[in-house]
């Protein structure tokens, strides 16, 4: 068995080094606040400033999948379809200028809180379900492309091994520092990456089996055919806004210190993603433009099967430069990977203790409850991801298709909650059900389920799922509020409680909160009640953000004489 040295040194060092990071990371966010609450777990207390901000939202989407993904589109399929990079630089703009300020302004925790307050606790808990299965996948799909780089340039490195490792490592130093240690990592792995591959990229040029890639241009930039242009924009639109509605995309959002800084960072990290791009896109130029009959490499195996094409980054490594520079792509790699994986960890751990384990199951649960069942969220996600990675062959494609999910029926949801006031909890319950089933009945495939019903070759399927989802919160919405509002229904029948028959419980709302500014607001409603004041401003902050129905809210001169009460 032959170990290479150089290469496991390379490996511990990187690893320790993260490691140490995000202990350090996490040490400072509790020499920050004694008694750090879930917000500051979860948000880094609202501190992040722009330049870590731009860190840490750039290297969630510049991870393994990112860099590996685009340069096996390159050389495989060319330039023109490798639409990632593209595609989430797009997103991450419109994310910003449509949902970055709102979102931010309204002081929420997490990507699931305006749904919850909007349309009640269960159906936030029901919208969990895409969202929890879109970061399990990822988080799955990217420790699998981890382990697979490890084992060819390792080849006495299990898969399995490397992936445990990881994950382990992972897991550890998100469970010490919560947001605070993944966004610190973050700042270290991007720099890994972008020193690492820009460092192998001259190498490989040089090697003497290597064209040159101007020459070879026709060959690697692609050619999109009539009939493939739909596919194109289908999956593009896919991208560009089914890459906005991530809780990892959020988080980041709402950590930042004001909500002119969340948008600023979501308009820098797009840039940053197109940079970042640059190198695996060379990578890929250069796999297509050489001799691999000259390299080392086993010419059994045929370079442009499968197996071998969604390893070419690690191959040009490996095969076109010195060891000591494959060992820092290597490490490159790896940083890739956890900067990803420790996002969604967090991101979809922070989701259920908040919106389904709080909010939906233990309404009286405390803060410290609340970050047990966290950090007990972040074991059993980053090993579920780890599990997955391990035994299912075909993660990419689950992730794939989760992501379909979440652009069909998160998304669509996700406008309306921000910008459509009318819409309510039976609009939002029929298109999740009437998204999904469109979904299905469209076909996938990658998993082999037939299509029952098609759209004509010039529709994308995929978006036309996701309007015709859109046109079901709007339609059923505005039914709903006219049949009860109107008494066309009589009261008894409102059974999901958002219209006329509302509870008659208090309902806390937490109001819009930047850290620049110097004043709260708080408003506490008993529908058709007295308004009840709460004793003390920390009683209020205790309290989670819940669905209100702005019909039944007191005048302003109302709370004004019970405040000056």
């Amino acid at each position: 068995m032959v170990v290479h040295v150089g290469g496991l040194v390379a490996i511990i060092f990187f690893y320790v080094l993260i490691l140490i990071v995000g202990i350090w990371a996490g040490r400072k966010q509790k020499s920050s606040e004694k008694s750090p609450d879930t917000e500051e777990i979860m948000l880094a207390g609202r501190n992040i400033g722009l330049l870590v901000g731009i860190f840490t939202m750039t290297a969630t989407w510049v991870g393994g999948a990112y860099i590996n993904g685009t340069a096996e589109q390159v050389f495989s399929t060319g330039l023109l379809a490798c639409q990632a990079p593209l595609g989430y630089a797009i997103s991450l703009v419109v994310g910003g200028l449509l949902f970055a300020r709102p979102m931010r302004n309204a002081g929420y925790v997490t990507m699931l809180d305006p749904f919850q307050r909007k349309y009640g606790q269960r159906m936030g808990g029901l919208l969990f379900i895409p969202a929890l299965l879109g970061e399990v996948f990822w988080s799955a799909a990217i420790l699998s492309a981890l382990g697979a780089t490890i084992s060819v340039i390792f080849t006495d490195v299990s898969m399995t091994a490397s992936i445990i490792i990881s994950a382990a490592v992972v897991i550890v130093y998100t469970l010490f520092g919560g947001l605070y240690s993944v966004a610190y990592t973050d700042v270290v792995q991007l720099g890994f990456i972008f020193i690492g591959l820009w460092i192998a990229v001259p190498f490989a040029l040089k090697n003497e089996s290597v064209g040159s890639i101007i020459m070879t241009w026709p060959e690697w930039h692609g050619h999109i055919d009539k009939s493939q242009i739909v596919e194109w924009m289908d999956g593009m639109f896919l991208l560009i806004f089914g890459g906005i509605p991530w809780q990892v995309y959020f988080q980041r959002v709402l950590s930042a210190k004001s909500a002119k800084n969340a948008m600023y960072l979501s308009f820098c990290a797009a840039i940053g993603c197109i940079l970042l791009a640059i190198p695996p896109v060379l990578i890929g130029a250069i796999a297509k433009s050489t001799n691999w009959s000259m390299t080392d490499y086993d010419i059994h195996n045929d370079i442009t099967s499968p197996e071998a094409t969604k390893l070419i980054l690690p191959l040009v490594l490996l095969h076109l430069c010195p060891k000591f520079v494959a060992f820092m792509g290597l490490g490159a790699v790896s940083a890739a990977v956890m900067s990803s994986a420790d996002s969604s960890v967090l991101s979809a751990s922070s989701m259920f203790a908040r919106n389904v384990w709080k909010l939906v199951f233990r309404n009286q649960a405390s803060e410290r409850e609340v970050l047990l069942i966290m950090r007990i969220g972040i074991f059993l996600v980053g090993a579920a991801a780890a599990g997955i990675g391990i035994l299912v062959s075909s993660i990419y494609v689950l992730w794939y298709l989760c992501s379909d999910l979440i652009y069909v029926i998160l998304f669509p949801q996700l406008l309306c909650v921000v910008y459509v006031p009318h819409t309510n909890t039976y609009g939002s319950l029929c298109a999740y059900i009437i998204g999904f089933v469109f979904r299905i009945l469209i076909g996938e495939p990658s998993l082999s389920i037939p299509a029952l019903i098609r759209f004509g070759p010039y529709i994308p399927p995929k978006t036309l799922c996701m309007i015709i989802s859109l046109a079901t919160t709007l339609i059923i919405s505005l039914i709903a509020k006219i049949l009860f509002e109107k008494r066309i229904l009589p009261p008894q029948l409102d059974i999901l409680h958002c219209l006329v028959n509302i509870p008659n419980e208090v309902l806390p709302l937490k109001e819009s909160v930047t850290t620049d500014e110097s004043q709260q607001q708080y408003r506490l409603v008993k529908p058709k009640t007295i308004v009840t004041i709460v004793t003390t401003e920390q009683q209020c902050l205790s309290e989670p953000a819940m669905m209100i129905n702005s019909s039944y809210l007191p005048s302003q001169d109302t709370l004004n004489i019970y405040q000056n009460s």
